[in-house]
């Protein structure tokens, strides 16, 4: 079995990489941008590791009455565009539009790379990620939607592999069938994250069905951003036929799907807000006054939403700059997601002692977790870029 397991891996077709080829980079200003961020980024990821390291989450701003931060909201950024990157890919190679089959490859690699740079920030927060792993395995809680949440991602990481190995070997119809069964694993994985949430009684303002659905709706937005945007690195915005075809359906899908975003969105704060119920209703009028909230209704629904509806989605270079203002809004999304669950105190931490209890719960990231979160962006980007090298990723005809 061993060997046999070699001999397929030895068949992946690999591109020579030469230390020239890693450091050779086209003379324009994005990819120099590009590059000055990863080198920055992973600086920072390093001084950010070794600070945590030296004291632990004491180097975090998080506390008992705001327990989750930051880098909660970059993991659940990088897993939610996984699962989109996954989506995207799918439409090519398992459910068979021959026009998505261009991007399939990238989009397959893309969500590798996504949900490893999740799990590299989520394990600098768990604080024992390897006993984790360990009691994951011999003592499983499956009562526990974290538990599932790692479980299911975990092998979908391993669907995921596979899939694009078999994809790289262009065996098509093995790629379905692993594809397949990454997506239903991914899908999965992906709502429970939704039900973490949504299980909290005790924090009304997520407690409800709203967002396992809103997690899946949200992860194909994400993932037909970053299609854009992996595109136009490809082409340097100088797009093919073939290319402007693929774009441009993917453009009405985004236009139906962040219409169907705002109309979700819209219902669940009037729901939040009607009838006035204490610590739901107070918190959503809340949201309604934050900047971060209209930077992520502007950034990542209104505008992509105006410039499709304007053009038809034809506008291509236009929707590349489009899904990177999307991208930031869909950052927004997740940090509002994660910091307005605990805007409000929990009812057993607002007495203590003869103080008054605070209306709202304040918090702004440490240097630190921002660190760390900056380096997971410049390990994902990074490591695309020498999967770019070192694989074909281009559609095989």
């Amino acid at each position: 079995m061993i060997a046999q397991i070699k001999e397929f891996i030895t068949t992946i077709p690999v591109k020579k990489v030469s230390v020239k080829d890693l450091l050779s980079f086209e003379k324009n200003f994005a990819n120099y941008l590009v590059a000055a961020f990863v080198v920055v980024g992973m600086a920072m990821l390093v001084i950010g590791v070794i600070t945590y390291l030296g004291h632990g989450h004491h180097a975090y701003n998080v506390t008992r009455e705001h327990p989750w931060g930051l880098m909660i909201a970059v993991y659940i950024f990088f897993v939610v565009s996984s699962t989109g990157l996954c989506i995207v890919g799918s439409l090519g190679d398992v459910f068979g539009f021959k026009d998505y089959e261009l991007i399939s490859k990238r989009a397959i690699f893309g969500s590798i790379v996504t949900i490893l740079a999740g799990f590299l920030v989520i394990a600098f927060e768990i604080g024992h990620p390897v006993t984790m792993v360990i009691y994951n395995v011999v003592s499983p809680g499956l009562t526990s939607a974290i538990w599932w949440m790692g479980t299911l991602y975990g092998a979908y990481l391993a669907f995921m592999i596979v899939e694009f190995i078999f994809l790289l070997k262009n065996d098509m119809k093995m790629a379905k069938y692993f594809g397949l069964a990454g997506l239903l694993i991914g899908l999965a994985a992906h709502s429970n994250l939704g039900s973490v949430f949504g299980f909290l009684n005790a924090r009304p303002i997520s407690n409800g069905v709203f967002y396992p659905t809103y997690f899946i709706l949200t992860a194909f937005i994400t993932g037909i951003f970053i299609a854009f945007i992996i595109m136009g690195f490809r082409y340097r915005l100088r797009f093919n036929e073939e290319v402007k075809k693929m774009l441009t359906g993917l453009a009405k899908i985004q236009a139906l799907l962040l219409s169907i975003l705002i109309f979700f969105v819209t219902w669940k704060l009037l729901t939040d807000i009607y009838g006035g119920m204490p610590d739901r209703a107070e918190v959503a009028i809340h949201i309604l006054g934050s900047g971060t909230f209209w930077a992520e209704v502007i950034l990542a629904m209104v505008i992509p939403l105006v410039i499709i509806l304007k053009t038809g989605g034809k506008a291509h270079v236009a929707l590349v700059f489009a899904s990177l203002s999307g991208m930031v809004g869909i950052f927004f999304m997740r940090y509002n997601l994660v910091h307005d669950t605990q805007l409000k105190p929990l009812q057993m931490l607002k007495k203590v002692e003869y103080q008054l209890p605070p209306e709202w719960v304040h918090y702004f990231p440490s240097a630190t977790e921002m660190m760390i979160s900056i380096g997971g962006l410049a390990f994902c980007i990074a490591m695309y870029w020498v999967g770019t090298k070192a694989f074909n990723l281009d559609a095989d005809h």
